[in-house]
């Protein structure tokens, strides 16, 4: 039964503010933003990222890269929650060295790709907040790229985009280099020198639009020889 303090005029009730405790939730993610890229050509492969890492408006680094070389033709892209970035990287970096002792030979990419779903559906109850893209040489020599999802789901593909600007890149891959929804068009073999280009113009778009996106873009071009690096300038606001 309502009191007659609760009621202030004649039939018009009063403000009524709650001041006891509230609780907090705890969260054991953050998202930290950034975008990741990768490209298969016929005899090469690039992995891709811009360098921001960040949390709601606030810029935490301008220099931090979300490709890791993991071998000599292998390089994995993450973007997500960087805490679980940094330790997913070390402990594959650590499952790779147990393999090369084991079997005194590195691991391919395909293998890699294989043993990254394991160790994410592993963690399917408690996901790492991860999105990871894998760009490397097949046993062929053939480019390739595996994309996953944060519990173990993977395929390969030709080019994928992943991270906070994905939905602004995927699309635009889709027409420069999938050629899709398009008729009359000749598919023209992806060179590498155009690949590279390819990338640095959507990185560039990317980070006029994404506000999580932005400083500077890494470039790891994988090649037979070996992973060439190159880094490329974006806009820092």
């Amino acid at each position: 039964m309502l009191s007659s303090q609760t009621f202030g005029a004649p039939g018009k009730m009063k403000d009524y503010h709650y001041t006891g405790p509230v609780e907090h939730r705890f969260s054991p993610y953050a998202f930290n933003g950034g975008t990741v890229l990768a490209v298969a050509g016929e005899d090469f492969a690039i992995v891709a990222s811009d360098t921001r890492l960040s949390e709601g408006y606030s810029i935490h680094s301008r220099d931090s890269p979300k490709c890791y070389k993991l071998t000599d033709t292998t390089v994995i892209g993450c973007s997500g929650f960087h805490g679980d970035c940094l330790t997913l990287t070390k402990i594959i970096d650590a499952r790779l060295k147990m393999y090369k002792h084991s079997n005194n030979k590195t691991m391919t990419s395909g293998a890699i790709a294989a043993m990254l779903s394991t160790i994410l559906y592993g963690r399917r109850f408690f996901p790492y907040y991860v999105y990871n893209i894998i760009g490397g040489l097949d046993e062929e020599g053939k480019g390739a790229v595996y994309s996953f999802d944060p519990v173990g789901s993977y395929q390969r593909d030709t080019y994928k985009a992943g991270g906070s600007a994905s939905a602004m890149l995927q699309p635009l891959l889709d027409n420069q280099i999938g050629f899709k929804n398009m008729e009359g068009v000749q598919h023209v073999p992806l060179t590498q020198d155009k690949a590279v280009q390819l990338v640095k113009d959507v990185f560039i778009s990317a980070a006029e639009r994404d506000v999580y996106t932005g400083d500077a873009l890494r470039v790891c071009v994988i090649t037979k020889e070996g992973i060439n690096e190159q880094t490329v300038p974006l806009r820092s606001d």
